[in-house]
């Protein structure tokens, strides 16, 4: 049996379809080809029920009509035997309806009647979870979602961790702990930068060191962070926000021995790595995306306000955020960390 996924557009999102992948991996004699995101090919290369990324050459939002059409027609040699759709927009079915794929999976979503012929409707309330809507996807419909979700588990290249280490000339003679604070969705999402820092302090005065993780738009509030810690300890701090491809990301992610993150694509990274992992909900809720580990400990205050799902606090306060005290977080992580065995580091990648 031969699939081609069409992946969706959100980093996290991508990582919870592994537990679509592994689901249909179960299977005998399986092939699964993803079209997704030139980005993500470094995500799915550590997925080893994947067999090949095709990338996809046009950007988010783009129609793109005619090329949809010409990559659509030249997978018709591959003979695929199911197309699974995963996002809901109406052009994403386009390129399996172009390619004559025989049996072709989604949801109702942009009214895609035609393009789908294997067409679910969505009950949010029985698929609460984004990763059981994509598991679904993958069995026949009405059929039950088991109780136990396969988890996100990524297999990293050692070689390929040794050399981002060295590319970035980190060292990891102490724990590392990886901050990830910030959230591509809008500031709602994110913790203040002065409580970063407190973390981080406490961390730094155990033996640790820390890695702030993100994006070119990111670099401000890592830069903030940095700022709140007393001079004498920020040489204990690497600031790598906008410094690492995505890969490199995933790599280094790999050699934390704790992350705390706002709700985001990398915290999705973490705990597919099994990272132990301290994520921190604001403006969105863990009922519809948590971290699937069980390394994993997921904070939100369930404010009478929360979830709202806005790009920004819409009452102006964010205590959603604010008032996820600092030490609230720093003993949830202390007692992670005394659940956790030693994490010991692969000799390929010691310093």
């Amino acid at each position: 049996m031969k699939y081609l996924i069409v992946a969706p557009s959100w980093v996290g999102d991508m990582i919870m379809a592994q537990a679509l992948f592994i689901t249909i991996k179960r299977q005998p004699d399986v092939i699964i080809d993803v079209l997704a995101p030139s980005w993500s090919s470094s995500i799915l290369k550590c997925m080893p029920e994947v067999r090949r990324c095709l990338e996809m050459p046009l950007g988010h939002g783009q129609l793109g009509l005619c090329v949809r059409r010409r990559i659509g027609k030249s997978l018709r040699t591959e003979h695929y035997n199911q197309a699974i759709i995963l996002p809901n927009s109406f052009k994403s079915a386009l390129i399996p309806f172009w390619a004559a794929i025989p049996v072709r999976t989604g949801w109702r979503g942009e009214m895609r009647y035609g393009l789908l012929n294997d067409i679910r409707t969505l009950n949010k309330e029985q698929l609460p979870l984004m990763v059981e809507r994509f598991m679904a996807l993958g069995l026949p419909a009405h059929a039950h979602i088991p109780s136990e979700l396969p988890k996100p588990n990524f297999h990293v290249d050692l070689a390929k961790v040794n050399s981002s280490l060295h590319r970035h000339r980190l060292q990891i003679d102490k724990p590392v702990l990886g901050i990830c604070p910030g959230a591509e969705f809008g500031p709602s999402k994110q913790w203040p930068a002065g409580y970063y820092s407190e973390v981080a302090l406490h961390r730094i005065k155990n033996g640790w060191q820390v890695w702030l993780f993100g994006s070119e738009k990111d670099r401000q509030i890592t830069t903030e962070i940095i700022n709140y810690i007393p001079t004498q300890h920020q040489h204990s701090l690497c600031n790598l926000a906008g410094e690492t491809s995505l890969g490199d990301a995933v790599d280094l992610l790999s050699l934390t021995s704790a992350v705390i993150t706002n709700d985001s694509g990398l915290m999705h990274i973490a705990a597919a790595l099994s990272r132990p992992l301290i994520a921190l909900y604001g403006s969105t809720s863990t009922s519809h995306t948590p971290p699937m580990s069980i390394n994993s400990e997921a904070l939100w205050l369930d404010l009478e306000c929360s979830p709202c799902f806005k790009r920004t606090c819409p009452l102006g306060h964010h205590n959603c955020m604010n008032q996820l005290d600092p030490s609230y977080v720093i003993s949830a992580l202390e007692q992670l960390l005394k659940k956790e065995a030693v994490i010991t580091i692969p000799k390929e990648v010691r310093t």
